[in-house]
């Protein structure tokens, strides 16, 4: 049940009626999976993707881009099953033109009650949600406990939370910009931060067009940070054995070797070991060029 003890569909309409796009959460508070027609975004992928085309697919698929305000879809028979089955409800801040930094632990939420201005706060489990009018782009573990939900996440509905929501402060977006540019204390530096990036110098074989090739690759990518709670490892196995079977018919060289860094760096991006990432790309890049053949 939702913290208001109404069913999850319900709460769903009325967040959907105030403008905010909603999705189910089955158990383990994690969305459903896509089904097979929209593996690897072979659909396009829904509007509000990065990137994206239009999605045709009615069920509940992509993560928190499918989040929807749209009360047609949100009862629809394509989402029944998993309304039957939800356990809490989730939305997508950054559709609402929100930003909820997750506050994972008392000394998160510590921190930021001295370093970050007063906002709406929603209680959790563990510690709280600090929720901001604006959208950015979505950031995790910028500081131990602490995460940042907006353009490409989802964040579980907890209630309407306390206290007037202030604008999006220069110290939350900064926070961002130093997860890119500073490793953590005692972290060795990965090669993930000095990678190759694709063009058309490392693929002088590939017969696509570039606009073709990043559009796609872009699409794999957003799919892969999507899976911010779980799934990720295996999303990007499925993401590089697609993105290379499309290359089957190239004479080469096509540049999967760097298609396959950006893969990595994704999956790294939302918590999975970079070797278990490493290994999940390379098998799906493998599997890809064994089928070719």
């Amino acid at each position: 049940m939702t913290p208001d003890c109404k069913t999850p569909l319900r709460t769903a309409l009325e967040l959907a009626t105030a403008g905010g796009p909603v999705l189910p959460l089955r158990l383990g508070k994690v969305p459903f999976g896509n089904c097979r027609a929209c593996a690897a975004v072979a659909c396009g992928g829904r509007p509000n993707m990065k990137d994206a085309g239009p999605c045709q697919c009615p069920a509940v698929c992509h993560g928190w881009a499918a989040a929807t305000t749209d009360p047609h879809v949100i009862t629809s028979p394509a989402w029944a099953l998993a309304w039957r089955q939800a356990v809490a409800v989730a939305y997508h801040p950054g559709g609402a033109g929100l930003t909820v930094v997750d506050l994972d632990n008392a000394a998160a939420v510590e921190w930021a009650r001295e370093a970050l201005p007063a906002t709406r706060t929603v209680p959790t489990t563990r510690g709280e949600h600090w929720i901001y009018r604006g959208a950015m782009r979505s950031s995790n573990a910028v500081r131990p406990g602490v995460d940042i939900k907006s353009l490409m996440s989802y964040a579980r509905w907890l209630g309407p939370g306390t206290g007037r929501m202030a604008d999006l402060p220069p110290a939350v977006r900064a926070l961002a910009v130093k997860e890119e540019t500073t490793p953590a204390p005692g972290e060795v530096v990965s090669s993930i931060a000095s990678r190759a990036r694709w063009d058309r110098t490392v693929a002088t074989g590939c017969r696509h067009t570039e606009r073709y090739v990043r559009t796609g690759l872009e699409r794999g990518l957003a799919l892969v940070r999507a899976r911010t709670e779980s799934g990720a490892g295996s999303q990007a196995f499925g993401v590089a054995r697609f993105l290379a079977g499309q290359h089957a018919q190239c004479p080469g060289p096509c540049g999967l070797d760097a298609i396959g860094e950006d893969i990595v760096t994704a999956a790294v991006s939302v918590g999975v070991p970079e070797t278990y990432a490493r290994r999940a790309v390379a098998n799906g890049l493998k599997m890809a060029s064994e089928r070719a053949a």
